[in-house]
């Protein structure tokens, strides 16, 4: 859509269609998961601006996790992925804009690319939240085996670029231990502090009291290696030595280690090389999706529970905001439900949804989903989500002149209005929506003087209105004006439109 069309800064209503599982009452719905059919620009609008929504998300997003289109010219079945270089990155500034009002102080996005527009996107990433907001591209080895029919490399690896809202703030939370990652402590010695692995005495950085020698059992005696100093002082090391905390290898012909016990180490920071024999691999999202939907074609391009488990270990704890507006499967999704944490993701493909995302979700929720990460974090079965769907524009373009569509008379029409204008809805007649001390009235029709001094009369003294209306007769606005200083009179669309802003 051209920006200067008046539908691009629009702001869409979200029409729930459905309801699955255990929800809220319906005065708390938008604090409900949502899985939300639309363009994921018009999602992103509709959660930023309409109150009751921006109440809820507007900077309190923990996480966002998206997948988009990667650009790579390849017909996937369910995506148009082959779009223009620049229509690409456009369309993903506009998208990240709204993302970066949605994170919460302490939140991060993650972006998920292959080699096509990896490298565009960071430089994008870099003017919108800032270079120092860069935390780190993760690694994925997504292959677990080569391709040799590849004509140069066979490709191992996407990418997954990392930015904090506010890098004084974020932290990753670390990563529990696993066996796979305790293999290497072990007690030869019988040291009663139990298990150990040998670790590294010296370090490049100098270090004022690291230049010193020591004299091992055999006498031997050893110093650094040359431009390197030792991590710790040679009383800390006495120290150690007498504690039984010093390895001498080689029965001490060889240069010492210090011991690192396991009951003494923390859990484990993140590193940016992630195995596909710990996260996962595509053929293991590919198998994920056949047991789950097996008489459905495979989704193409769908991402290991395993991976997202580890992406949310990281970036966030139960109860947590997680955002996906590329929901594709939805594996972001399923997989926040089992871990816990609140979920909203967006789908333009209303056929994508109701073949994977919908169904995958929905067996979550019954307990009918036993694969993925559903074990390892513990998932039953609960909860809910609701189904809603971006509504349509409340305008129509015909040669050049800008009319309201049919659907926008009476409730609709004032709801549509209130969006546009911010106000949050709240029908007491003859208002609808309320922003501090202002009241909406919306008109569906001509307003004149009566209309004007039947509005006025509702008013507190510390009150001001705006009244839209498909018109207004010539003494209206001027009336309004003498009755109530500071109230507004607005025409629909006319005065509604934003042509060109991107707010």
């Amino acid at each position: 859509m051209p920006r200067d069309d008046p539908r691009f800064a629009e702001v869409r209503l979200l029409h729930e269609k459905e309801v699955v599982g255990q929800v809220n009452p319906a005065a708390k719905a938008t604090s409900d998961n949502l899985l939300i059919v639309g363009d994921s620009y018009d999602a992103l609008q509709s959660l930023n601006r309409i109150p009751e929504y921006a109440s809820e998300y507007r900077g309190r997003v923990k996480l966002v996790y998206i997948d988009p289109p990667f650009n790579t010219g390849q017909a996937f079945q369910h995506y148009d992925d082959a779009l223009e270089h620049s229509v690409w990155l456009t369309m993903m500034r506009d998208r990240l804009l709204l993302i970066r009002d949605l994170l919460a102080p302490d939140g991060s996005v993650w972006v998920h690319l292959d080699d096509a527009e990896m490298a565009y996107c960071r430089v994008l990433m870099d003017e919108i939240f800032g270079r120092e907001s860069f935390i780190s591209s993760i690694i994925w080895q997504k292959a677990d085996s080569p391709r040799n029919s590849a004509r140069h490399f066979s490709v191992d690896q996407d990418y997954i670029h990392v930015y904090a809202r506010d890098p004084a703030i974020w932290r990753p939370y670390r990563l529990p231990r696993t066996e796979e990652t305790d293999k290497s402590y072990r007690n030869p010695d019988n040291d009663p502090r139990g298990p150990w692995t040998p670790g590294d005495p010296f370090a490049n950085k100098p270090y004022s009291l690291g230049q010193y020698e020591v004299t091992g059992p055999t006498g031997n005696v050893f110093g650094p290696p040359p431009g390197r100093y030792w991590r710790i002082s040679k009383e800390r090391f006495e120290e150690l030595d007498r504690e039984g905390r010093i390895w001498w290898r080689g029965g001490g012909d060889a240069r010492p280690r210090i011991k690192r016990y396991l009951s003494e180490v923390a859990d484990l920071v993140p590193r940016t090389v992630w195995d596909y024999k710990e996260v996962g691999s595509s053929g293991d999202s590919s198998r994920e999706m056949r047991r789950l939907l097996p008489e459905v074609p495979v989704f193409s391009t769908p991402k290991p529970e395993r991976l997202l488990q580890r992406i949310l270990t990281i970036a966030t704890r139960p109860g947590d905001i997680v955002l996906d507006c590329f929901a594709g499967s939805g594996t972001t999704a399923a997989v926040a439900h089992k871990m816990e944490r609140r979920w909203v993701t967006v789908e333009l493909s209303s056929e994508t949804v109701e073949t994977f995302a919908r169904p995958r979700l929905e067996m979550v929720v019954n307990g009918e989903d036993s694969g993925g990460v559903t074990k390892a974090v513990g998932w039953e079965k609960g909860g809910g989500f609701r189904l809603l769907e971006i509504g349509p524009s409340m305008y129509n373009l015909a040669g050049g002149h800008v009319f309201l569509a049919e659907w926008a008379t009476n409730g609709a029409f004032a709801r549509a209005v209130a969006a546009q204008l911010d106000f949050t809805v709240q029908d007491e007649p003859p208002f609808c929506g309320v922003k501090g001390r202002s009241r909406l009235a919306v008109i569906d029709g001509i307003v004149d003087e009566q209309v004007i001094r039947a509005v006025v009369a509702r008013l507190s003294d510390a009150e001001r209105a705006v009244v839209v209306g498909k018109g207004a007769t010539a003494g209206a606005g001027p009336l309004l004006k003498e009755l109530n200083p500071g109230s507004r009179l607005r025409k629909a669309p006319r005065d509604l439109l934003k042509r060109g802003v991107v707010r």
